[in-house]
């Protein structure tokens, strides 16, 4: 399947748990410096179970370090947060909130799948491989379930024709889809997506954001998304949130943002990518 040609719907097995609704990520008074520097600064934002929000704003405004604080890649200075009700990097003892194990960590961490802006893919393992071996490891799924489920998942992003290739033999929007595939492959309650097209050749970005309008669609999983591709969040957001300084500026349904932004700061720099 090529990437223009259209994806079926997610094949039952593949589909996420069901959503309700309730609120999935917490973001209260967080603030992360790296020296001087302030870069969320006392932070309060959250997500609701379903939905699709994307973060723009400019370079260094904050947004791809809350999606490395969720994946515990860093740790904030200040503030809490919760994923699916339960805290990340903290826990409660003796009424008290203290420092969380990695167990607990581990444990909370598997709500979350992310897709970096490179692709992190196993060179040393075929396509299978790739999307098999954390559901068989992590999750103590069987390998014939953990197959199913990638089979299902590539013809989801097209490319099942692929399956028994090493990364090195796909071009780097393919790769981009096995990246996909293998995040969803550990059935995340919801999916960041960091930059995901932004290491890509130009030709390659439309495979690949077809394909996320299509788990959006048709799919129930959240996302949190950070991306410079203005059509594409106005195309799959429910909520924007632009970012400047640490901060969240406005935020509103993208309609609202991309048509009719209250801050000057916000259509500066929508007239700057637009």
């Amino acid at each position: 399947m090529s990437a223009d040609t259209p994806l079926q719907k997610e094949p039952e097995s593949s589909q996420n748990p069901p959503v309700d609704g309730s609120e999935l990520i917490r973001f209260d008074k967080v603030t992360k410096r790296f020296g001087s520097n302030v870069v969320l600064d006392n932070l309060d934002f959250s997500v609701d179970s379903g939905k699709h929000v994307t973060l723009i704003g400019p370079s260094g405004s904050g947004k791809t370090t809350i999606l490395r604080l969720l994946m515990t890649l860093l740790k904030a200075d200040e503030g809490t947060i919760k994923v699916n009700g339960d805290y990340l990097t903290h826990e409660e003892k003796n009424g008290k909130l203290v420092p969380a194990g990695e167990k607990h960590i581990r444990e909370v961490r598997k709500n979350i799948g992310m897709v970096f802006q490179q692709f992190n893919l196993f060179p040393n393992m075929k396509v299978l491989r790739n999307l098999t071996e954390a559901p068989v490891t992590v999750l103590g799924m069987s390998k014939e379930a953990a197959e199913e489920r990638a089979r299902d998942l590539l013809e989801l992003v097209g490319l099942t024709e692929h399956i028994d290739k090493y990364p090195t033999q796909l071009s780097g929007g393919q790769q981009q889809r096995v990246a996909i595939a293998r995040a969803l492959a550990m059935r995340p309650k919801v999916l960041l997506l960091d930059e995901v097209t932004s290491a890509l050749d130009p030709e390659l970005v439309a495979g690949v954001l077809d394909v996320l309008r299509d788990i959006a669609r048709t799919t129930d999983i959240t996302m949190l998304c950070v991306t410079h591709e203005m059509n594409f969040a106005r195309d799959i957001s429910d909520a924007v949130l632009m970012f400047d300084k640490g901060r969240v500026l406005e935020s509103g349904p993208p309609e609202k943002i991309f048509g009719d932004p209250e801050h000057d700061r916000t259509r500066e720099f929508l007239s700057a990518v637009l």
